[in-house]
């Protein structure tokens, strides 16, 4: 069975870091792309960040910059380190597992099949 498990969110005041983390299990890891995507209640869902099995990166214009994607294809986790953070970086973080190898189209969200149950990250100002 196919999982995708987020740690690491928190509250921070705006400037400061965090280290998110997703831990997959019940595949063949390093085979999907696999991403990171946010949304704040009553707002649409928002591609933050993917990463292919070459490690190829890509990453949603406001988040350029501040966030890095990562992955241990050993231990089967990804992280997402978050820095200079918003207060409008506030939202649920969802970890996600595509279909597909490639992250063509990733930001939409529409291509990933598992995941996560969110993380909430806060940051005030």
């Amino acid at each position: 069975q196919v999982r995708v498990v987020e740690s690491g969110g928190g509250s921070v005041q705006a400037g400061g870091s965090l280290r998110l983390s997703c831990a997959a299990s019940g595949y063949t890891y390093s085979r999907y792309c696999m991403g990171w995507f946010r949304q704040v209640l009553g707002k649409e869902r928002e591609g933050v960040a993917a990463i292919d099995p070459d490690g190829i990166a890509v990453y949603g214009d406001s988040m350029k910059g501040r966030f890095t994607i990562s992955q241990d294809t050993a231990n089967m986790t990804m992280y997402l380190q978050m820095n200079s953070l918003k207060p409008e970086d506030t939202a649920i973080y969802y970890c996600a597992l595509a279909r597909a190898r490639g992250c063509i189209g990733w930001s939409t969200g529409d291509h990933f099949g598992f995941w996560g149950q969110g993380t909430q990250v806060t940051v005030s100002s």
